[in-house]
């Protein structure tokens, strides 16, 4: 039997506490750039003994996701502003929001990330030279996942 390797129909939940309590839905992704962008995970260093024994060094790492959306939807209105609400800048008031990303994929799995933030995104729309808006990335940055 064939595996259907489509992710038509993918949906991301964002819950942001205090900006967005009751979450943004994202289904309007890029179709220039990945939509969904999990970068891999380095979990220890090694190096090798004197006498040649393998030596590992386990190391915390961070899960950090990427998410590609339309511009100028109301999904990228709406992380626009939890990008700019977590922004520190002087004589404004910001927020550090609580995240969590829930990934619905089309065959039913569900992956949950967990005590997360949001870290970089443009708060503006760039043009590009043949007169669109780019594609708008987000990055975020997880500490959890739910199994």
């Amino acid at each position: 039997m064939a595996q259907n390797v489509s992710a038509v129909g993918t949906k991301i939940t964002i819950v942001a506490v205090p900006t967005y309590p009751y979450g943004i839905t994202i289904s309007s992704f890029a179709d220039d750039a990945d939509p969904l962008d999990a970068t891999e995970l380095t979990v220890a260093d090694f190096t090798m003994g004197l006498n040649g024994d393998l030596v590992l060094n386990r190391r915390p790492t961070p899960i950090s996701v990427g998410v590609n959306v339309i511009a100028n939807t109301d999904e990228d209105k709406a992380l626009e502003m939890l990008l700019d609400s977590n922004r520190v800048a002087k004589n404004k008031v910001s927020v550090t929001d609580a995240i969590t990303m829930t990934v619905q994929y089309p065959d039913g799995m569900t992956k949950v990330l967990t005590n997360g933030a949001i870290i970089s995104g443009a708060v503006i729309n760039s043009i590009a030279s043949s007169g669109k808006f780019k594609t708008k990335h987000y990055t975020f940055v997880f500490e959890g996942k739910v199994i």
